[in-house]
């Protein structure tokens, strides 16, 4: 599995979101270029821990067996996988805006490296390990991206 604390496969991802638009289709799902974007850099601050979302009733009890489904190499996020409540975006976001805190939000998470992990339970997964941070938000920005043809 690529590592997203690694700056070579960062700058993949850098080249991807920027070269997203506005006039970007979505592939699947209901979110705009500039949700999708807002919604990215949110879930990277939950991996760094500037955002720490409560923990979910489901998660509590289905996300330890959901989890190695999840984290599974070689599988990608499922397309229409729910989202935690402080993820989602409202409709009127700024796709500039959004698209620079994402790239400032992957910038910290390749300078924290395993350090910056946060050490909040993801509210769905529960307790993460720096390795699982960074597979999971491999996954997950690798999944909005190909949404939007990235």
């Amino acid at each position: 599995m690529e590592d997203l604390f690694d700056p070579a496969t960062a700058e993949r991802f850098r080249v991807r979101i920027r070269s997203v638009t506005a006039a970007s289709q979505r592939q699947w799902g209901k979110m705009s270029a500039a949700q999708m974007m807002e919604h990215c850099a949110r879930g990277l601050e939950m991996a760094t821990g500037e955002l720490k979302p409560p923990r979910a009733l489901i998660g509590r009890l289905l996300g330890r067996v959901v989890k190695p489904m999840a984290l599974k190499e070689g599988e990608p996020m499922r397309r229409n996988s729910p989202t935690s409540p402080a993820l989602i975006v409202a409709p009127d976001a700024d796709l500039e805006g959004s698209r620079t805190r994402l790239l400032g939000a992957l910038d910290r998470v390749v300078a924290g490296g395993e350090r910056g992990c946060s050490r909040h339970p993801h509210t769905f997964f529960g307790p993460l390990q720096p390795k699982e941070w960074s597979m999971l938000m491999y996954k997950h920005l690798d999944h909005h991206l190909r949404q939007f043809g990235a």
